[in-house]
């Protein structure tokens, strides 16, 4: 079964990431576009983890996962290697009713790491539900270069028109005409 296409606010919602390596490194990188709300637990940090960590002031202790330590946490996220702890993490994380994702068991994740562009206001998700990430990091690179380079321009601007043009029909439609023309000017 795949997995339902949603976009999580991530405001007032604590992560916790379990791992220091280069996996989570990259899911690290990832979810600070969304957060700084990250708590790094792991026995080792590589020294990317380590720099990027102090760079953005991410709070971190270097130790080993123990029992309750996702109690206070909505989202988990397990970059380890070890799945018999991974396992562990997941079933605890049924208790406390957080979101858990272990990289590469989705057997053990209620979501998965889609690649995704960002630009701006654009967000666009791609997701294989684990079949291939390889093809899904291939169709974000084709699609990123589809996009025009003022796009993030054009979505304030629709944003401000939204915001004071009086709601209704009309509204819609003068909308739904300017994003035509503006994708037609992508030609």
């Amino acid at each position: 079964m795949s997995y339902f296409p949603a976009f999580l606010k991530l405001d007032s919602k604590k992560v916790l990431l379990i791992g220091g390596g280069n996996i989570a490194y990259e899911k690290l990188r990832h979810l600070l576009d969304f957060t700084s709300d990250i708590t790094v637990i792991a026995l080792e940090f590589s020294p990317n983890m380590q720099k990027l960590m102090e760079e953005k002031s991410i709070a971190f202790e270097k130790r080993g996962y123990s029992s309750g330590d996702i109690k206070n946490y909505a989202i988990v996220v397990i970059a380890i290697d070890d799945i018999a702890l991974q396992a562990q993490i997941f079933k605890e994380s049924r208790a406390y009713n957080c979101l858990c994702n272990a990289v590469d068991s989705l057997d053990y994740c209620d979501f998965t790491f889609g690649s995704y562009i960002k630009k701006d206001d654009l967000l666009i998700a791609i997701s294989t539900s684990g079949s291939s990430p390889a093809l899904a990091k291939q169709l974000k690179n084709y699609l990123q270069n589809l996009l025009p380079p003022n796009i993030g321009d054009f979505l304030k601007e629709m944003k401000n028109l939204r915001e004071s043009l009086p709601k209704g029909k009309e509204r819609m439609q003068y909308l739904s005409d300017k994003v035509k023309e503006y994708m037609q000017s992508w030609k």
